[in-house]
């Protein structure tokens, strides 16, 4: 299994993939997630900005900061290919590595990783 998932934003949305095929690949559904978030950026423009600004608005996966509670907490990698898909950028993640953001509206720390167990309780 790779541990690097990476899709261009010229790469065309996949189509007419099963559920297993979506969640279930080796990309563990981050594809899927980065896919959403291109969608989501259209269909909300002003989200989109924010994610651009380098904010980390609230989103459908755990990783997003309404404000800041806590010096740092947990987010999925889900959230970050959704948010670098809402940002327009390229999708690009490895999987076994954690990566590190600090919301730039709320100053939070935010440290996304396959990690289950580091977010369960956030």
């Amino acid at each position: 299994m790779s541990h690097h998932v990476y899709r261009s934003v010229t790469d065309s949305k996949r189509k007419d993939l099963s559920w297993d095929e979506t969640w279930k690949g080796a990309d563990d559904g981050l594809i899927s997630c980065w896919e959403r978030g291109r969608e989501k950026a259209i269909e909300n423009t002003k989200l989109a900005d924010c994610a651009m600004r380098g904010e980390l608005p609230v989103l459908v996966w755990k990783g997003g900061v309404e404000k800041k509670i806590k010096t740092k907490k947990y987010g999925t990698l889900k959230y970050l290919a959704t948010w670098q898909g809402l940002r327009g950028d390229n999708l690009d993640i490895h999987m076994n590595k954690e990566v590190e953001l600090v919301c730039s509206k709320t100053g939070m720390l935010v440290i996304f990783t396959s990690d289950s167990k580091k977010y369960a309780d956030e």
